[in-house]
């Protein structure tokens, strides 16, 4: 909805273009719409993942919902410094050994172990203070 309202209606720089055809293969159109291998469509038609993606790039000090990405946008945005996520589970996928993962403004991870240790953490912790999702 967010990216509708206002991501969508704004300018889009070269690097939100290669964004969009990295992510959907999608080659956005002087007049705001997108040409794809099934036909052309309006920018609304993008992916949730690339809608995300784009929402987190013009927007980085609000906090976006990740739970909808692939494992291929969420490989691109743990790439990117200075971004807020939510997550409320966690989803496989690439994380370069190096990256420096923040969760909840305090706990500092590094690379994909970090990241899954922090999960396990997460769960054992939810299951403690008896907020499991059952």
């Amino acid at each position: 909805m967010y990216f509708n309202l206002y991501t969508g209606n704004q300018l889009f720089t070269e690097m939100d273009k290669q964004a969009i055809y990295q992510i959907d293969k999608a080659i956005l159109t002087k007049d705001n719409h997108i040409e794809t291998k099934y036909g052309v469509g309006t920018i609304r038609n993008l992916s949730t993942g690339c809608k995300t993606y784009l929402n987190v790039l013009k927007n980085p000090e609000k906090t976006v919902s990740a739970n909808e990405c692939g494992g291929n946008v969420l490989t691109m945005l743990f790439k990117l410094d200075g971004i807020r996520l939510y997550m409320n589970c966690p989803e496989r996928f690439e994380i370069d050994e190096n990256i420096q993962i923040m969760f909840n403004d305090t706990d500092i991870v590094v690379g994909k172990r970090g990241y899954e240790l922090w999960w396990t953490k997460e769960y054992e912790r939810r299951e403690k203070d008896d907020l499991s999702e059952n």
